[in-house]
């Protein structure tokens, strides 16, 4: 086999050529990990919202919270169906009322569809993940609220000690600001059930109910005693399976943009790449010729080439990869399509994202290397010495 110190003494002799076709793979590589790290981010924001041993309970044909309405003699019944957690104080669980608040953003025109959810007294009770990083819980019974920290300053009036309104002329004071392990429910403002139940008529109703389970294996329990009851009309979903739903839309809109775009970047890549190797191939007749000359055979210079292309496209893999990890430290706000509100994500560079996208470089350095070194193999040493 031809050492691999040729191939990269090759290619540093070559260093305009080199740079420019690592500059491509480069960009592409950076595309496709930046949208499959920000893919990451909507499973991983919203997948840190379920448990595996909560269920929710909607109506029957509701896809999300935002379209769901129980009537409030239900909850009783949710509650005490077979499998529900019991705590100090009774059932786990939580009944909310969910609406969308048309909201003014900061830094930029226009409104923005903001989560606003009316909570119990006992919600940091059943969702322990939630705690305060700033001011203190808003009192039952209170125009008061507290809100989510990614979306905490991004928002009108939004902040602590700031006022906004949920509904004209209903003033809302902010007196807390939580985080919940990266979930959801940071892009969300809470304030106090019977408030959100009056300022935008829902007497009577709730949106959603959730419940803590015994266990995840009791789920199957909980779901025929709710469902079973066809007087309820309701729904029991997994919670984990719930959130995974709702990112299904804005995953899909993300992979399929990234994707689109990588797709034509890679063409235009795999394209430089092969003029790329066809030139070297071209200039470097006699080299081929002398390594045919010295008994070196056709698939060891198959095989050269071919290395040349992947050492070439590793090379331009590791810069896009790297180029992409500071998204890790960026946040965007998107609406999430299953609740049509805004939601902030993060980008998520996980090793699995990585990979892929290095793998994909190596796949454009074999494609656009693999012509080339096959014309490179055939080529006879003899016409090759003679020029």
């Amino acid at each position: 086999m031809i050492p691999v110190r040729y191939n990269v003494r090759s290619l540093a002799v070559r260093k305009a050529t080199t740079f420019a076709t690592a500059s491509g793979i480069a960009l592409v590589v950076f595309v496709l990990a930046s949208a499959m790290m920000l893919t990451a981010g909507v499973h991983k924001t919203l997948g840190a919202s379920g448990h595996p041993d909560q269920a929710i309970v909607m109506r029957m044909g509701s896809d999300a919270e935002l379209g769901s309405v129980i009537e409030q003699s239900s909850v009783a019944l949710v509650f005490a169906a077979p499998g529900v957690k019991t705590g100090e104080h009774g059932p786990l669980g939580a009944a909310e009322i969910v609406v969308v608040g048309a909201m003014e953003k900061l830094g930029a025109d226009g409104v923005t569809n903001v989560t606003i959810r009316g909570v119990g007294d006992d919600v940091m009770t059943f969702r322990p993940e939630v705690h305060l990083i700033a001011g203190r819980p808003a009192r039952p019974g209170t125009d008061e609220a507290i809100v989510g920290a990614r979306i905490r300053g991004r928002i009108k009036g939004v902040d602590l000690d700031q006022t906004f309104d949920i509904k004209k002329n209903r003033p809302v004071k902010v007196v807390g600001v939580f985080e919940a392990d990266g979930s959801a429910y940071e892009s969300e403002i809470w304030v106090d059930r019977e408030l959100l139940r009056q300022a935008y008529g829902r007497q009577g109703v709730v949106s959603s109910i959730r419940v803590r389970l015994d266990s995840a294996s009791k789920f199957d329990a909980f779901r025929a005693g709710v469902e079973n009851d066809k007087g309820l009309g309701l729904q029991v979903l997994r919670e984990t399976a719930f959130y995974e739903k709702q990112s299904e839309g804005l995953s899909a809109f993300i992979g399929g943009l990234g994707s689109v775009v990588s797709f034509f970047f890679a063409l235009g890549a795999m394209i430089g790449a092969a003029i790329t190797m066809y030139a070297a191939v071209s200039n470097r007749q006699r080299e081929i010729g002398t390594l045919r000359a010295l008994g070196f055979s056709q698939i060891s210079i198959l095989m050269s080439f071919l290395l040349e292309a992947i050492i070439l496209s590793v090379i331009g893999g590791a810069i896009g990869a790297l180029a992409a990890l500071p998204w890790a430290f960026v946040r965007v706000s998107m609406v999430n399509m299953a609740s049509w509100s805004e939601v902030v994500l993060s980008f998520d560079p996980n090793a699995r994202v990585m990979m892929i996208a290095l793998a994909f470089a190596v796949l454009m350095g074999l494609l656009g290397g693999l012509f080339p070194a096959i014309r490179a193999a055939r080529t006879s040493p003899l016409k090759a010495i003679r020029g």
